[in-house]
């Protein structure tokens, strides 16, 4: 016997027990009103909210309690400096000029801008194999990871990195490949977890993993900050043709390599005939809030019937987008210049040097990381420990965000995300607190 009861902002449904059967009972409250359409069952399937917007609700309830605390973000992976002059000059000249008569323009291209798709080709692909008509201009990564999904259609079976960025599973959930939730387990029935720890070197073991139709995999990866080398992503690429799947390449944190590890996945040989590639100038060119992503389709990437995938995929862009912002196209096509090239790499340099400061932070009082140098990440091991009540602690003694593991996954489990996004400043006082909870701790 029990008595359950689910609340929305307009209606409230209570479940009540029978002694033949359950009968719904729906009651108003408010002034709100219950219409005949049935909720999207798919949309009932995810768990709890999305991992940011619950991190930040917490940061909510902690300042309710503490309302006199600094509060110092290393949770959400949010760029924290200026842009460059020259990039951010581009965007309010541009913007300026659509007050006359001769700077206004209205759509542009679906796909984006032209000079833009070829700066991309030619700057970032300089010497792989992409051509600029295969280049999807968007606004965000993450908005693409839907976009594709939705291409994809919902019979289709998925294989996610396990830790991974919460994108990929949730917006399977909602499209309807997941399946159920196995709660004895933590994990969606019909989606491959690959785990990937330092045990196997933040890499799958393939030769266990179950055939699926999409594989997404991101490197630099989100949360654990490994980028995988060449040999890795050679066997992934195998893995893909012979089982003839469709790799979701995330690349958005490719700029924060500095050692010979593949920045694409086109680096490859034969990844054009399996790999969709999915990136941004959010990391890359600190366009958080600017938004402005891009998406790479290959010619020679086919459905099962010898479709080309680049021409549904536009057919998607043309249907469910309208192009990115055309200011925001400027300030990209201005961080690819020569002179905005070298003004964001700073920029990637500054907050390298960050998880520099972390990294020494946490070895101090000997709690293992990993990550922090191909990436603005640094995954913190605490074993034994639920991530959540490590999360709590650090913001309950220090005033500090992080992001549990547990968020990206079950692998994810007693580790922390810390971000290297941050003014140096705040980084420091950071590591001063950080070091002084834990030593007290020893």
């Amino acid at each position: 016997m029990y008595l359950s009861t689910y609340s929305t902002m307009s209606c409230k449904f209570t479940l009540q027990p029978q002694m033949v059967q359950a009968s719904l009972i729906v009651q108003k409250e408010g002034v709100g009103y219950c219409t005949k359409v049935p909720r999207n069952v798919n949309m009932a399937k995810l768990r709890n909210g999305y991992l940011f917007p619950e991190i930040s609700v917490r940061e909510f309830q902690h300042l309710e309690k503490y309302p006199n605390a600094k509060l110092i973000s290393l949770g959400i992976g949010d760029t924290t400096e200026p842009l460059p002059d020259n990039i951010a000059l581009s965007m309010a000249n541009y913007a300026h000029g659509l007050s006359t008569a001769e700077g206004y323009s209205g759509y542009g291209a679906e796909q984006g801008n032209k000079a833009l798709r070829k700066a991309i080709a030619e700057t970032l692909y300089k010497h792989v194999p992409v051509k600029d008509t295969e280049v999807f201009v968007s606004d965000g990564a993450q908005c693409d990871i839907t976009r594709v999904m939705l291409l994809l259609g919902s019979n289709l079976t998925i294989a996610v990195q396990d830790p991974s960025f919460p994108a990929y599973i949730d917006s399977s959930v909602i499209i309807g490949q997941a399946g159920d939730f196995g709660d004895e387990v933590g994990k969606y029935y019909n989606i491959e977890y690959m785990k990937c720890g330092p045990e196997n070197n933040f890499f799958p073991d393939l030769t266990s993993t179950s055939k699926t139709d999409i594989i997404f995999f991101c490197s630099p990866n989100n949360p654990t900050g490994h980028a995988a080398t060449r040999n890795q992503l050679e066997h992934l690429v195998e893995f893909a043709r012979d089982n003839g799947s469709i790799i979701i390449f995330d690349s958005a944190y490719a700029g924060y390599i500095t050692d010979d590890s593949p920045r694409s996945i086109f680096e490859i040989p034969g990844a054009r005939e399996v790999a969709i590639e999915i990136s941004s100038f959010s990391k890359f060119s600190g366009f958080t809030g600017v938004r402005l992503g891009w998406t790479v389709v290959p010619e020679e990437l086919l459905f099962s019937n010898g479709f080309p995938v680049i021409n549904d995929f536009n057919r998607i862009m043309c249907t469910c987008f309208n192009g990115a912002s055309n200011i925001a196209q400027v300030g990209g096509l201005a961080s690819l210049s020569p002179e905005g090239f070298q003004a964001v790499r700073s920029l990637i340099d500054y907050y390298k040097e960050n998880a520099k400061i972390l990294i020494n932070t946490f070895n101090s009082f000997g709690v293992k990381v990993y990550g922090g140098t191909n990436a603005p990440y640094v995954w913190a091991h605490f074993p034994g420990r639920k991530s959540w009540d490590v999360f709590a602690e650090i913001l309950d003694k220090t005033h500090i965000t992080t992001v549990p593991g547990s968020g990206f996954g079950p692998g994810g489990e007693e580790y922390l995300r810390i971000s290297a996004f941050g003014h140096r400043e705040s980084i420091l006082e950071a590591s001063k607190r950080l070091k002084n909870l834990f030593s007290k701790a020893e």
